[in-house]
């Protein structure tokens, strides 16, 4: 039987562990991919500590691309060497939600390599909860994308993040010229919105992250789109609690900002951020934070402010950033910062995890 590698999360275990696994065999609906490029998701370490990945042993890994090495018996329309990335959400496709361009929010959505996110049974996470941070990965066929010529496969493993970023966008329902807030701006996430910000018509950019040289470094992203930063490591010591944040941003956009995209894991950066925006102003959050929102619901009322969220993508908007990666419109190559061998993946990890590096934005690992 052939073996591959696989970065591994195992029941009990602290640690990660680099694996030798049978490389998996396609059922008739599957495909399999040989893994080219496999993105590396900071947050995983949290979910797997707070016990959202509910098949253990398993690989991890959400994002991936590659070609296709293998195909079920009944698999038609994909071929053994194309070029593809994985869309990781796997869903019913079947309820209102999926049909309608909501698939995020269908009850059996859950991750492939990554977490679930309800307590209804799902047999498709069963199935294929193994993820893409291995020399191959098996998918139904259905989740699979055909890649432009021009799109590396490192960039088509971020595919997820940038379309993440399309959806926290198109949820904030920018108007014409808008200025944007967006925190966590030194991230994954933050980078990829900064970087698509001058596709949603956004003619002003307040950065808010904790470094201000990370931030001045990310801002050179936008396009030519001016953009201010708010270093949290720069604010007094009782910024959390009086106020100081809404007070920098004011400063800086002393009309509010027009929308906050907020990715903050946790905090009070996402109230005061809120309290920033103008009359009308939408606040997408994207970041998983469970510090209670401190504003009563009579001042969203009297702003007439906007609380969105999303947790992930839909499948309109992979498609949308593949249209503009493969005509050229969008380039991300820059984003790609560090690239890892399989076999320093869980170094690659503990990396992602402290980020000492500067800048740290993307990270890949090639099998």
């Amino acid at each position: 039987m052939a073996t591959m590698l696989a970065l591994r999360a195992h029941q009990g275990a602290e640690a990660l562990a680099l694996d030798e696994i049978p490389v998996p065999e396609p059922g008739p609906l599957d495909v399999v991919v040989k893994v080219a490029s496999a993105g590396l998701a900071p947050g995983i370490m949290r979910l797997l500590h707070m016990g959202a990945l509910k098949h253990l042993p398993t690989t991890l890994g959400h994002e991936a691309a590659g070609v296709v090495s293998a195909i079920g018996r009944d698999v038609t329309g994909r071929a053994v060497g194309d070029r593809v990335r994985v869309h990781p959400l796997l869903n019913c496709r079947e309820c209102d939600y999926c049909r309608t361009d909501r698939d995020m929010m269908c009850d059996q959505q859950a991750m492939l390599g990554h977490a679930a996110f309800g307590d209804a049974r799902m047999p498709m996470y069963e199935q294929y909860h193994d993820g893409g941070l291995a020399e191959y990965v098996r998918v139904p066929h259905w989740l699979i994308d055909f890649l432009p010529d021009t799109v590396s496969f490192d960039v088509a493993a971020k595919v997820q993040d940038l379309a993440n970023a399309v959806r926290a966008l198109k949820c904030a329902d920018l108007p014409e010229r808008a200025t944007l807030v967006v925190t966590a701006a030194t991230g994954t996430m933050g980078t990829a919105t900064v970087k698509l910000a001058e596709h949603f018509g956004v003619a002003r950019l307040i950065l808010v992250g904790r470094d201000a040289e990370r931030l001045h470094r990310v801002a050179g992203l936008a396009g030519g789109i001016p953009a201010g930063v708010v270093a949290l490591d720069e604010l007094p010591e009782n910024w959390s609690t009086d106020g100081t944040l809404t007070r920098r941003l004011r400063r800086l956009a002393p009309e509010g900002a027009d929308a906050v995209i907020d990715f903050i894991p946790e905090g009070p950066a996402l109230g005061q951020t809120m309290a920033g925006m103008a009359t009308g102003g939408t606040l997408v959050h994207m970041g998983g934070n469970s510090t209670p929102l401190p504003l009563p619901p009579i001042a969203l009322m009297m702003h007439c402010w906007r609380f969105v969220t999303t947790r992930a993508c839909t499948r309109q908007d992979t498609t949308d950033v593949l249209r503009l990666l493969g005509t050229g419109t969008l380039t991300v190559d820059e984003l790609i910062t560090h690239r890892f061998p399989l076999t320093e993946a869980i170094k690659a990890m503990d990396a992602i995890q402290q980020r000492a590096d500067d800048p740290m934005w993307m990270t890949v690992i090639n099998p």
